[in-house]
């Protein structure tokens, strides 16, 4: 895949939340609670649930949790009253960004994502205007051990229907349509591979590398989109300078 490493790209992401993995696991369980109420509660029916609990486990959410949560989910129904909301626009150096909501007041996450945006030299914009930048696939990073072969790795992921790999200096990503995503994933893990990440993502097509102010800009949009209850996930273009 040409570009810049997918994982490198999202490692600023994974650092900073596993700083705050409390607040991501209840992220995980709201995602969870959507996917039951839209799907059902057995993973094995219903994809999208599916994907979750493997997103859930690659973040080291307890199996014990994940069981809770689901069985949580089913029983309260009535009471999940969540909407997927989507923003798209722009931050500080012309980077597309990506967020992806689950609230039960639109009003309330639109006043936080906008505020989000305006104070860190960002503007939100209309449906559209940046997702035709993104690609909705699986990613799967393998971080690179005595005990990994590499070769053996790639093979197994590429016949389980992986789309692309790329060998990057201290992990092995995999690439995915959504669509399998978790019958890769289920073939690795039943293969004794662990995971330093496992889900479904928006990934840019094209990358932004910014640098100075504008990553600091940027840094700060993501941090305060990330801190805000209703926002799941947030994915972004650019390309931060090391």
């Amino acid at each position: 895949m040409a570009g810049h490493s997918k994982w490198a790209n999202i490692k600023h992401k994974k650092e900073r939340t596993d700083a705050k993995r409390g607040k991501a696991f209840t992220k995980i369980g709201r995602e969870i609670a959507v996917a039951v109420k839209e799907g059902g509660a057995d993973p094995a029916a219903n994809s999208r649930l599916k994907d979750i609990v493997a997103k859930a486990k690659a973040n080291n959410m307890p199996s014990d949790t994940i069981s809770r949560s689901i069985k949580k989910a089913a029983g309260e129904l009535g009471a999940i009253n969540y909407e997927s909301v989507v923003y798209e626009g722009y931050a500080a150096g012309g980077v597309a960004v990506i967020v992806e909501a689950l609230t039960d007041n639109r009003n309330r996450t639109a006043g936080e994502v906008r505020h989000s945006f305006d104070k860190n030299g960002g503007s939100l914009g209309s449906t559209g205007c940046v997702s035709f930048m993104f690609e909705r696939k699986g990613i799967i990073v393998i971080e690179k051990s005595d005990g990994v072969d590499e070769d053996s790795l790639m093979m197994l992921a590429l016949e389980a229907g992986a789309l692309d790999i790329e060998d990057d200096d201290d992990a092995i990503e995999i690439i995915t349509d959504a669509s399998s995503f978790t019958d890769v994933y289920e073939v690795l893990e039943n293969n004794g591979y662990g995971f330093a990440l496992a889900e479904v993502q928006m990934l840019a097509s094209n990358d932004v590398d910014i640098s100075g102010e504008n990553q600091e800009s940027l840094q700060r949009l993501l941090d305060m989109l990330e801190d805000c209850d209703d926002v799941q996930n947030v994915y972004h273009n650019a390309v931060f300078d090391e």
